[in-house]
């Protein structure tokens, strides 16, 4: 707001008549607004503000959506635009960066494309999307593979290693079948050596899975794991300079656990967290 400009320079002997000919607006509105220099509207704002920080500062992936998500279960009243412009007005920005280009040999696929690109699932255990990515540290790179289910966006496996061999895709599946132990399951990944070998393949069958590839370089395959690569990239990743392995391997678990899973709200959930979702699905079946 200009208004308090006009004040010190009246203060400093300017006439305020001038100056708001100067600045291109009414006396009368000038006059009005030093009586009351504060709004109620301002009020709010400031308060929609300092709670959009706090939003921001938990998690600096979050856009204006997510902060107005978290706003409203916070209990503050707010448009969706109105946030979008206080966020724009103080710079509150998503720290979004894509995920780091990671080479995977790609070969002939093992499985037929069981999906076809429709990234959608009815019930949970119906479809997991699982890949590979990669983290720098300052004694070498972590790779992460993780297995998520579409319908809850849940990572229900999860494997890390300083290599990047098919035992870390094995491990991650069969953690998530320890979880789950899920029955006729599709499996879709890329066409990255390591899902392709016959210990990967083998898991599957052995435990009743349906395994699904996409095409070559398919960016559709990509994207229904580069939502979570990406959260994983800004709150974990470039938070800090990471020292060893070690210290990432844990920072990774502790995010994906006590976050990710528990206090990041999505708004293809219905604003809710993935367990929150899941829980809600039981409690209605058990109704």
């Amino acid at each position: 707001m200009i208004y308090p400009l006009v004040r010190d320079l009246a203060e400093d002997g300017f006439p305020v008549t001038v100056t708001c000919r100067v600045l291109k607006f009414s006396t009368q509105n000038y006059y009005r607004w030093l009586k009351s220099p504060i709004t109620k509207r301002d009020w709010d704002n400031a308060h929609l503000t300092n709670a959009a920080f706090d939003a921001h500062q938990n998690d600096p992936a979050f856009g204006y959506r997510f902060i107005s998500d978290e706003l409203e279960v916070a209990g503050h009243v707010a448009s969706e635009r109105r946030v979008w412009r206080l966020c724009s007005e103080q710079q509150l920005w998503s720290s979004f960066t894509k995920k780091s280009k990671l080479y995977k040999k790609a070969g002939p696929a093992v499985h037929d494309d069981h999906v076809q690109r429709e990234f959608t699932a009815s019930r949970a255990n119906e479809l997991w999307l699982t890949d590979i990515t990669e983290h720098r540290t300052n004694t070498g790179k972590l790779y992460l593979c993780a297995v998520k289910d579409v319908y809850s966006n849940r990572i229900v496996g999860y494997a890390l290693d300083e290599r990047m061999k098919a035992s870390l895709a094995v491990r991650a599946l069969r953690n998530a079948i320890m979880l789950r132990q899920p029955q006729g399951t599709v499996v879709h990944s890329d066409r990255g050596s390591q899902f392709r070998s016959k210990a990967y393949v083998r898991t599957l069958r052995n435990n009743g899975l349906v395994g699904s590839m996409g095409r070559v370089a398919a960016a559709g395959d990509n994207a229904a794991m580069e939502s979570f690569f990406s959260l994983l990239q800004n709150n974990v990743l470039d938070t800090r300079r990471w020292q060893t392995r070690e210290d990432l391997h844990l920072a990774i678990v502790t995010w994906i656990e006590s976050k990710y899973h528990r206090r990041r709200r999505q708004r293809v959930l219905g604003r809710m967290t993935p367990i929150e979702y899941e829980t809600l699905e039981l409690a209605l079946k058990a109704a």
